[in-house]
């Protein structure tokens, strides 16, 4: 897992509550096993008509979110099932961060196990973000933020200065890209030391046979 330290980036709003992971990659999409190769089908019944072309009005599909790495939406994102696709794909999208009021609790934990950093703000700060970046995109312009993680802190570069809290060890796991594979292999010395003092014991087939 690539380590997050600070991350700038181009945010797109997506202004609905109770986004769940069924809209965020459809069940139809979840055949595969490995991690990469869903970021097209990111909100597919929303970014497409049914005959497969691209729907206009849909928030991710303008040009002020081309590029977008920084998602902003509603509160309770991630809701419904606990496909660890979800943020695979937000991820292979080409997302980073998300910004929301809440989240559904697997969906949160999922996040951080994947490299993105999902921040929880007040209610009243994502409408401040929404509306920066709606002033922005109405003057066809799109807009950026900056996250960082060592300082805790996001900014426009000009009046939006937020800080967010992240829990401490997720934030080390973060910062020093360590999955729960990573975590493992901190501790390979202590591993290894354990697995040559444990006892060999003989398979039941081997002994039944002797």
């Amino acid at each position: 897992m690539d380590a997050f330290k600070k991350h700038t980036g181009v945010v797109a709003v997506l202004d609905r509550a109770n986004v769940d992971t069924d809209q965020i990659i459809p069940k139809q999409f979840l055949k595969r096993v490995e991690r990469t190769g869903f970021g097209e089908f990111l909100f597919f019944d929303w970014r497409y008509h049914e005959d497969g072309s691209v729907c206009p009005g849909f928030e991710l599909n303008g040009p002020q979110a081309a590029g977008a790495s920084i998602l902003v939406a509603g509160k309770n994102f991630g809701s419904g099932s606990s496909r660890e696709h979800a943020p695979w794909a937000l991820l292979d999208y080409g997302f980073h961060v998300i910004i929301a009021p809440s989240y559904a609790d697997i969906f949160f934990n999922n996040c951080f196990k994947n490299g993105i950093l999902p921040i929880v703000l007040p209610q009243s700060e994502v409408l401040r973000i929404m509306n920066a970046a709606s002033t922005a995109n109405s003057a066809k312009d799109q807009f950026s933020l900056t996250v960082d993680l060592d300082n805790q802190t996001l900014s426009d570069g000009g009046e939006l200065n937020i800080r967010f809290d992240v829990d401490p060890f997720r934030r080390h796991c973060l910062l020093n890209g360590l999955d729960d594979i990573g975590l493992t292999l901190q501790n390979v010395d202590d591993v290894d030391a354990f697995e040559k003092r444990r006892p060999i014991y003989m398979p039941v087939v081997a002994a039944l046979s002797v």
